[in-house]
């Protein structure tokens, strides 16, 4: 009888503690964070293909790989007019994957950055005041680490993640709006 009861507790502690690692690993959801960049916006999801030579021209203004030509992105508008893009970017940290939402203005600048998936471990993830650093920044040399962005103590690999992904997406935004990429 003790043994089923002492089964039973560890059970439910292990299911308390993969409950609370799987909550720690999602960050706030897509819509939320759509919601909190746009608000009032009708947003509108879509998927564009780059072409070979925009990836390689995403990639050299961006300083950094283009994996994937497949783009998952949100426009978002109030009354017919653009305010704003948003684009997730699924990326390696350290070993494990995390997923960002950087949402733009309509200029291209940012206007947050949200964490919607980290599988790293949860002390290694960037915190929202470090990401708050992205608000309003073009894209251009000073967006990168020990420039305009501080470091994250005990944390580069995340650091060095996130500004690649900024980097990147604000490159593959200039080109799919028909802007120049410096």
């Amino acid at each position: 009888m003790r043994s089923r009861v002492l089964l039973r507790w560890v059970a439910g502690l292990a299911s308390c503690i993969v409950l609370t690692s799987a909550a720690a690993a999602q960050g706030i959801s897509r819509e939320e964070a759509l919601a909190g960049a746009y608000p009032g916006a009708q947003i509108r999801a879509e998927q564009v293909f780059l072409t070979d030579a925009q990836m390689k021209q995403a990639a050299t203004a961006a300083r950094t790989d283009v994996a994937s030509p497949l783009v998952a992105r949100y426009i978002a508008s109030r009354d017919g007019t653009v305010v704003g893009r948003a684009y997730v970017d699924t990326h390696t940290v350290r070993t494990k994957k995390e997923s960002l939402l950087i949402s733009l203005d309509a200029a291209g600048r940012v206007i947050r950055v949200d964490v919607t998936a980290f599988l790293e471990p949860t002390e290694y993830r960037a915190s929202e005041p470090w990401l708050r650093q992205y608000r309003g920044r073009p894209l251009d040399e000073d967006l990168g680490i020990d420039r305009a962005i501080r470091p994250i103590a005990g944390a580069t690999l995340t650091a060095r993640a996130t500004n690649a992904a900024v980097r990147r997406v604000m490159a593959i935004d200039q080109i799919l709006s028909g802007g120049s990429t410096r």
